[in-house]
């Protein structure tokens, strides 16, 4: 791995930060065109690549030496029963895809896209978390993370939990599962 370390580290030397500059609802960010504008001549002078596999539920992120073959990946799961105003099923689907590939390339490259207020030492505007609604762990999917389970991809399951309001008797019989496994 000596080989993609030097390169990421050498990239991440040299790659700037890249500020925030599409417009949300009241939020500013750095989106995929402009992160791959800046990162891509950079990857290429190091000889790093990267992809992003979409697939079974989640997002895979590697990024890769292309001479050495080396490599390191993260798989970021898809929130599943998500609603957002406005947008259909296919809509919000697209739009978690591109904001997890965003944010897992950023994290798996050490990409800064915003303003570092903590050094700074001024506060940001204080603002009102609001409380998200998890969706229901349903039949299919709780099948699925029994089968996870059971093939050996337990600590996946595992952090996909969270993001699930679960019955109690789920989560008695998936915390048996992992226990067992």
């Amino acid at each position: 791995m000596k080989n993609l370390f030097k390169a990421l580290a050498d990239f991440q030397q040299e790659v700037p930060v890249i500020h925030k500059g599409t417009q949300g609802y009241g939020y500013s960010y750095a989106d995929l065109p402009k992160i791959f504008e800046v990162i891509n001549p950079l990857l290429k002078k190091h000889g790093l690549g990267f992809t992003q596999l979409v697939g079974n539920g989640d997002i895979k992120t590697v990024v890769f030496h292309i001479a050495s073959g080396e490599m390191i990946e993260t798989i970021t799961n898809i929130p599943q029963g998500v609603q957002l105003k406005g947008m259909n099923e296919y809509q919000v689907l697209g739009s978690a895809i591109t904001y997890i590939r965003r944010y897992a390339l950023s994290s798996l490259l050490g990409l800064v896209t915003d303003k570092d207020t903590d050094a700074a030492g001024q506060p940001e505007k204080a603002t009102t978390p609001t409380e998200i609604k998890k969706p229901e762990l349903n039949a299919s999917t709780f099948k699925k993370m029994i089968e996870a389970i059971n093939s050996g991809q337990g600590e996946k399951v595992r952090a996909a939990m969270p993001n699930y309001t679960i019955s109690e008797q789920q989560k008695v019989a998936l915390e048996t599962a992992l226990k067992n496994n």
